[in-house]
């Protein structure tokens, strides 16, 4: 029988398979997705079951660049401690140099790849089950550039944040400055143009109530707007921001200075996005002995 993607997709969610695995084991079962469940545990394939449900938002992300091309990539983990451990990290370069080297361009596409004889999502699996936690290739952005422009990335605490600036008509070496800028201070956009149009509509009519119920004159409200949503599009544009090395300088200026243009950057956070499991431990215990 035909076995639909999306119960594929849902058995690797439950289970922590892998893909083919899963195809394999929807086949076996008739599409029956408990019984799936049932064949990769008895096959010992779903080891990683019970992690299914638990949260990765720790982990490293990383940047590796070729000659014309760049990834950023994020593999998490359930601990921090976890993301020290030398499987983790060898996997993590691995994972790297074999996004960088293929036509890979999504998480997709990545865990597909062939490393060392299997996929980078076989590897994935065997590796959590070594270190025992759940083990999630969560992002993988791929950058390109031409022979004119240089790329700049940068890594910072030791992993929690990767960086990509793409420059024109200047060195390595400012462009690193750039990316380092990105990694500490995060710009939402490069420059006012990039801003999309519902996003600035919409901090209009916040910006707009905010004043009224200042009290502000409805003669002048729209003065108010107009240059507190200018103020705020400065700060979020990387052009325009302080430069975090020397304050008195835009990074737009800085990058002008040193005759040459920004093209892009990127920017990656471990875990952003994810709703992390507040632990209280205290409550733990209290609840242990009740």
């Amino acid at each position: 029988m035909a076995i639909k993607a999306s119960l594929v997709k849902e058995l690797r969610e439950k289970t922590g398979a892998g893909m083919m695995d899963c195809k394999k084991a929807l086949k076996e079962s008739d599409g029956d997705i408990d019984k799936a469940v049932d064949y990769l545990r008895e096959k010992g394939i779903s080891k990683a079951q019970k992690k299914a449900d638990r949260i990765a938002a720790e982990g490293l992300t990383n940047v590796v660049k070729g000659d014309n091309k760049a990834v950023l990539y994020e593999l998490n983990s359930e601990t921090d401690f976890v993301a020290k451990n030398d499987h983790f990290t060898s996997l993590l370069d691995k994972i790297g140099r074999t996004v960088l080297a293929s036509d890979a361009e999504s998480v997709e596409e990545t865990l597909a790849l062939e490393l060392e004889g299997e996929t980078i999502e076989k590897q994935i699996m065997e590796t959590s089950a070594k270190i025992g936690e759940k083990l999630t290739l969560r992002r993988v952005q791929v950058h390109e550039k031409n022979e004119d422009q240089v790329f700049g990335s940068y890594v910072h605490m030791g992993g929690k944040i990767a960086s990509l600036a793409v420059l024109d008509g200047v060195d390595e070496n400012v462009a690193k400055d750039v990316a380092m800028h990105v990694a500490a201070i995060n710009p939402q956009y490069l420059k006012e143009d990039d801003v999309d149009a519902s996003f600035i509509e919409h901090e209009k009519e916040v910006l707009r109530k905010e004043a009224l119920n200042e009290g502000k004159p409805e003669h002048i409200v729209e003065k108010m707007v107009t240059g507190r949503l200018n103020k705020y599009l400065k700060e979020i544009c990387l052009i325009h921001q302080p430069f975090v090395k020397d304050q008195e300088t835009s990074v737009g200026e800085y990058v002008k200075q040193a005759g040459g243009e920004i093209v892009a950057f990127d920017r990656i956070e471990i875990g952003e996005g994810v709703e992390k499991k507040e632990e209280n431990f205290a409550e733990e215990v209290a609840a242990a002995n009740k």
